[in-house]
């Protein structure tokens, strides 16, 4: 129990000062508390806790009112906050403390003390105890224990009660009494239904689960002191996490956070972020913007591309809503977004590994209590100050792969062929930064892979590969992503075609002249008409740095077996007239996809 004295305070109603009443009887106390003064000889109180912080003093004297009559808040002189019962005379001062120790509702250390260091009540809201008459308290519930007076002290051990006894003592709760109890074991994670202050089975369940895993008998009936231990812990997680409710009007948001946790940051539209509180590695982002079930979708696509949602998780989207979890080595995330009257809101809660346990008792809360109002953040509400740049979004950082390449549709079910580069040591592939794929065909000696989605697609165009290779010097253009993705669509690069065989003869190379990028390895060659040539390769095929202009590919016209043996069969191009370079570059930005490996 945290405690402290007030300088101005009698040093006589210091810690132990109960157990000295107790074994030298009640009218020495009385006698030591006239040297208080008057007022000390009709009022005194049963102080039990006192916290340095206004929230958990609150959230402890909740709990006790629950339990046990006269529960009073006070700020002390030394600016904490004390949970006190009374104001008692001193016989009844005494009385109360060892019965109300003796049934283990209040901490052993409990002690009396004067109403000299209480400044103003907190507790009850708007009640003023501190010059009220003295209350009687109301008979015990269970034998006192007295101790012998000429034996030396020894705390008692708590008493009990029977079956019987909880059962009378629990028929004496109201709702809210019982609904607190509910709240409290499925908190604990031993009850998962309704909270309905209904002690059905599934309740008793409950709580025989309690006794059992806290050392009690598995009656399945709380007994007073079992309520109040089970009270008192839920009050101190509580504590510990600072869960409030929050109102932001500007993004039209309510909702309860860890307030302990984390701490406002800033508006970063369509987040509001809240970053961790003295290290604690957890952190929320409220979403609040207008919109439609576009909105919704544009955003469901954003989330998956940022830091804060590791890929692995699952992930559920429905029409009017979605939720995102994520969880890697070093991170975890929840994310739920909600369409309704036009307005697209929910919360990112994302923490560490260690934080498990209690995030899994939050997010519940989070849930349950958000609640839209009027009003989303403005598209205006961005802070100057943010730093910018493409690998962010709204002030986060966008997640990158280890490794991009192009590739391109080689069938109408999306199959794709790339270049092996890209594969590697891959926990997940992607095409497009969206669609998963799996490798289901390689070939390093020519370097290439194919590879197909694990959902259904149906892709724009496809490769239709030319049924002989191109003339020598013939105009040709290559479609990729120069740029490591940094740019949404493929873009063509023009040349002409060097040479047929590779730098060694290799009939299965073709040399172009033309500079291709890195990302660009896996991308198609096109001749005029949109028919595929073949696919480009990193450096000359053998990992070789290639001078200015130079570039190699893989000959489409001798894939025929090599795409057999995938299970592809090759569309033939028909031929044709030349296409103009704004009609070849759509084909080939339609038909190319970004590859990406991801860790």
């Amino acid at each position: 129990m945290a405690r402290i004295a007030d300088d101005t305070g009698s040093i006589l109603m210091k810690r132990g000062f109960a157990q000295v009443c107790l074994a030298i009887g009640i009218a020495l106390c009385v006698a030591a508390f006239s040297a208080g003064g008057a007022a000390a000889q009709e009022r005194v109180w049963v102080q039990i806790e006192a916290h340095p912080d206004l929230a958990t003093a609150e959230s402890r004297v909740r709990a006790y009112s629950r339990l046990i009559d006269n529960v009073n808040g006070y700020r002390l002189a030394s600016g904490w906050y004390a949970v006190a019962l009374g104001p008692f005379g001193p016989a009844d001062a005494n009385q109360q403390l060892r019965a109300l120790q003796a049934q283990g509702l209040i901490p052993r250390d409990s002690y009396i003390e004067l109403g000299t260091i209480y400044r103003q009540q907190f507790w009850p809201i708007g009640a003023n105890t501190l010059t009220a008459q003295p209350v009687t308290p109301a008979a015990p519930t269970a034998p006192v224990v007295t101790a012998e007076p000429a034996a030396p002290i020894v705390p008692a051990a708590p008493l009990d009660e029977t079956v019987s006894e909880a059962r009378q003592s629990e028929r004496a709760l109201d709702r809210p009494a019982r609904e607190a109890l509910q709240i409290a074991m499925q908190w604990f994670g031993f009850y998962n239904s309704g909270i309905d202050g209904a002690f059905g089975p599934g309740t008793r369940r409950a709580m025989t689960d309690w006794q059992t895993a806290n050392g009690f008998e598995p009656t399945g009936i709380l007994t007073t002191r079992q309520r109040a231990q089970l009270l008192d812990a839920y009050a101190g997680e509580l504590a510990a996490l600072g869960m409030e409710p929050v109102r932001d009007e500007r993004a039209g948001i309510e909702i309860n956070l860890p307030m302990a946790m984390i701490q406002f940051d800033r508006y970063e539209y369509p987040f509001v972020h809240f970053t961790s509180r003295d290290n604690s590695g957890v952190q929320v982002l409220l979403i609040s913007q207008t919109g439609n079930r576009a909105t919704l979708a544009g955003l469901y696509e954003i989330m998956q591309t940022l830091e804060v949602v590791p890929l692995e998780g699952e992930r559920e989207r429905r029409n009017d809503s979605f939720v995102l979890t994520g969880q890697s080595a070093s991170l975890r995330s929840h994310t739920v977004a909600r369409l309704q009257d036009g307005q697209v809101k929910g919360f990112s809660l994302i923490w560490t590994p260690e934080r498990d346990a209690q995030m899994a008792r939050v997010l519940p809360m989070m849930e349950q209590s958000l609640t839209f109002l009027d009003g989303a953040l403005d598209p205006g509400a961005t802070d100057p100050t943010t730093e910018q740049g493409i690998d962010l979004v709204s002030g986060l950082e966008v997640r990158r792969p280890d490794i991009s390449r192009s590739g391109f549709y080689i069938s109408a079910e999306g199959a794709v062929l790339t270049t092996t580069e890209v594969i590697g040591q891959c926990t997940r592939l992607l095409i497009d930064d969206v669609h998963e794929v799996e490798l289901t065909y390689r070939n390093d000696d020519l370097g290439l892979a194919v590879l197909r989605p694990r959902s259904q697609l149906a892709p724009m165009s496809y490769a239709t590969f030319a049924p002989a290779p191109a003339r020598l010097r013939s105009d040709i253009a290559v479609a990729g992503f120069p740029f490591n993705g940094a740019l949404s669509t493929a873009s063509l690069t023009f040349g002409t075609l060097a040479d047929l065989s590779g730098l060694n003869g290799e009939d299965t190379i073709q040399r172009l002249d033309i500079s291709a990028a890195e990302s660009e390895a896996g991308g198609p060659v096109l001749d005029a008409t949109g028919a595929v040539l073949g696919m480009v390769l990193p450096g000359d095929g053998s990992g070789r740095a290639l001078p200015e202009g130079v570039s190699f590919a893989l000959r489409g016209d001798q894939l025929n077996t090599v795409l057999a043996e995938a299970g592809i069969t090759p569309a033939v191009a028909p031929g044709g007239q030349a296409l103009g370079r704004e009609a070849l570059a759509r084909l080939g930005a339609n038909m190319t996809v970004l590859v990406s490996c991801w860790n």
